[in-house]
């Protein structure tokens, strides 16, 4: 039995390190397993049925403007079953096959790889992406931690129909999730071993408003104190950056000056929050040790993502 706090009930169990939710109009709700390596639908009664299998590391999920689940693939981690029986993931080098870009087809299950590269760098593990409302798409690369080094993340934005592909903002530290503002001005990033979101204000779709280009990391806008690391994030419709927070359970609310609340959750391991209901005030919140998908009703409506059915 997987207990949770007051408010937040359990949709599914049985996950294998569940992430990249997309809430559907039916009450299903899509998203990878990252152990398992597949996209997944969870059914309102809990059923989870495979979609596509990805291979690799299937991370963050959303819609495209070709009615495609895209996905960051960080190329695979080596996953155990611990003592209790539930899926643990490390970042390590076994079984890993490279990052990738992913599309996938949900009526067949059709998988297209898309983007491997950047100019004559690969994609070492990507991690979480959003499309903007041209169908372009900023996504984060992670990077890849090996034995004694590691290889650095970054921010990039793409083109859906495989033309360009660009990096925007490097070396980043272990970015992971990234949502786009309201008004489409601002992208948001989060860094998961500072802690901290950052900003990167936009000149135009696809476009920094920076002095110093790719060199840039943006601004922070807020940071937490202590051992909290950042996972994946969504933005609701009055600019907050609800970000899934490991180890303190559950999900930081960052307010546009930079204050911050903690919603528990209940799951150590927090890695993704989306929204969906009619009125976008249902928050679909995965619990990745657990293995769970858990809702409860978030205080403000979220804002709702390009090309997404709902």
């Amino acid at each position: 039995m997987v207990e949770t706090p007051d408010g937040v009930d359990v949709m599914a169990t049985g996950l294998q390190f569940p992430e990249g939710p997309i809430a559907m109009p039916d009450g299903s709700v899509i998203l990878v397993e990252i152990a398992r390596g597949t996209l997944s639908r969870v059914s309102p009664d809990g059923t989870i049925d495979v979609i596509a299998e990805t291979g690799g590391g299937p991370n963050g999920a959303a819609f495209g403007p070709d009615g495609r689940v895209w996905i960051t693939n960080n190329g695979g981690f080596p996953s155990r079953i611990d003592d209790k029986g539930r899926t643990r993931i490390a970042e390590g080098n076994e079984g890993y096959v490279g990052g990738s870009i992913q599309a996938v087809d949900i009526a067949t299950g059709q998988v297209e790889t898309i983007y491997t590269e950047c100019g004559e760098h690969p994609l070492m593990a990507p991690n979480d992406l959003v499309f903007d409302r041209e169908g372009g798409f900023w996504f984060t690369d992670h990077g890849k931690q090996w034995d004694r080094v590691r290889d650095n993340g970054g921010i990039y934005y793409a083109k859906a129909d495989g033309s360009h592909i660009e990096c925007m903002s490097y070396p980043v530290e272990a970015p992971n999730g990234i949502g786009l503002s309201p008004d489409e001005t601002r992208v948001y990033f989060a860094e998961t071993h500072t802690g901290r979101v950052r900003v990167l204000d936009l000149a135009e779709p696809g476009k920094l408003d920076s002095p110093y280009g790719s060199s840039t990391r943006g601004r922070v806008l807020a940071g937490l104190p202590g051992e909290q690391l950042l996972d994946s994030l969504a933005v609701d419709s009055e600019d907050h950056v609800c970000v899934a927070t490991i180890r303190n359970g559950g999900v930081t609310d960052f307010a546009p000056d930079g204050s911050h609340t903690h919603v528990p959750s209940g799951d150590p391991i927090t890695t993704n929050i989306c929204f969906g209901g009619d009125d976008m005030a249902a928050a679909l919140i995965t619990g990745s040790l657990e293995g769970t998908l858990l809702t409860t009703t978030w205080v403000r409506p979220g804002l709702r993502l390009n090309f997404n059915p709902y």
